[in-house]
């Protein structure tokens, strides 16, 4: 049975903008602003893998932070266990994001230099919870432990470890608190490739141990496609497609995914597909085009396309898609 099934979303995203000011001149006013995310939805459900693909700068990772309240939304509404999380601030935030931490990119700038490993793990439990310190020692090497580490990690510092360690440092961290959602913002992007293996198993072992839910954002569709549940393509801060991650894959709907899914290496010279090559580069995210944003680039746009934008919709059975070939 799919998870999707017969359950409420642990997380409900509608309508969310992040925008960014542009400022200009000696007294800095506001001239227009960047639409880093610009008006999407999407919900999460509770053991699920949700996959958020798209080319750098489409605002995947901006829709992490902003799920998780390191940025503030422009607009829409995020609800999370049920409680809306929009605006709560100071104390009611602090509780929330117990149950909502992140594995940020780069291993090695997001843990302090400064900090022995120990230290690094056991900062979340110290502010949340009041523990003997024996205790929070325990915990922290079962954690090192369960990421795949020795005990020795404990006494040592972020430099002394290769990329992927580190990365199961930052594995580590997220899971002390025990939290309900993870949000992997590029997790594996800046590991070797002998590597990256090693640490999505890793994740898809801890999601199952821990009974958690993900949002993994990648711009690796093959690293994609092992990971995640549902697979949800953005385009310029826009949701274009969302669905299944087997029926993606299949049958992608969208002609942007098309192109993103055959520039996905073939081993087998008999299995490969033609090349879609798109032309020109991604617009401004500052100056968006009307209607579609996708329609400068699309092989297919017709004149409604330049006019009015297309919504996100069921076209069939748990595969939705905001263009105007499909309905």
């Amino acid at each position: 049975m799919s998870v999707t099934e017969n359950k409420k979303p642990l997380l409900q995203v509608k309508n969310l903008k992040k925008y960014f000011p542009i400022k200009k001149g000696f007294l800095q006013r506001t001239i227009g602003h960047v639409k880093a995310v610009d008006n999407i939805s999407l919900d999460v459900y509770k053991g699920e893998t949700f996959g958020l693909v798209g080319e750098s700068g489409c605002g995947k990772s901006t829709t992490g932070r902003t799920i998780l309240r390191l940025d503030r939304p422009t607009e829409g509404s995020i609800r999370f266990a049920g409680q809306d999380i929009t605006d709560v601030k100071g104390s009611t935030l602090r509780k929330i994001r117990q149950d909502l931490q992140m594995v940020f990119q780069d291993p090695y700038a997001s843990l302090n230099p400064k900090m022995m490993v120990g230290n690094i793990l056991a900062e979340p439990i110290l502010n949340f919870n009041k523990l003997p310190k024996e205790k929070i020692k325990a915990q922290v090497m079962d954690l090192l432990v369960k990421v795949g580490l020795t005990y020795d990690a404990y006494y040592k510092y972020p430099h002394e470890f290769s990329g992927g360690q580190r990365q199961r440092i930052g594995i580590a961290r997220a899971l002390a608190l025990k939290p309900k959602l993870i949000i992997a913002d590029e997790p594996v992007s800046a590991l070797d490739v002998s590597v990256q293996s090693q640490v999505l198993n890793l994740l898809k072992r801890l999601q199952e141990e821990f009974k958690l839910t993900f949002i993994f954002i990648a711009h690796d569709l093959s690293v994609v496609k092992h990971m995640s549940d549902r697979i949800g393509v953005m385009y310029l801060g826009q949701m274009i497609e969302v669905a299944q991650g087997e029926s993606l894959y299949r049958e992608p709907l969208h002609p942007y995914t098309q192109a993103l899914l055959s520039a996905i290496p073939i081993p087998d010279p008999r299995s490969r597909k033609e090349r879609i090559v798109l032309k020109g580069d991604v617009p401004n995210p500052a100056n968006p085009p009307t209607g579609c944003s996708f329609h400068p680039r699309c092989p297919h746009v017709m004149p409604e396309c330049r006019e009015k934008r297309p919504v996100l919709k069921e076209v069939r059975p748990k595969h939705q898609v905001a263009c105007f070939l499909h309905g």
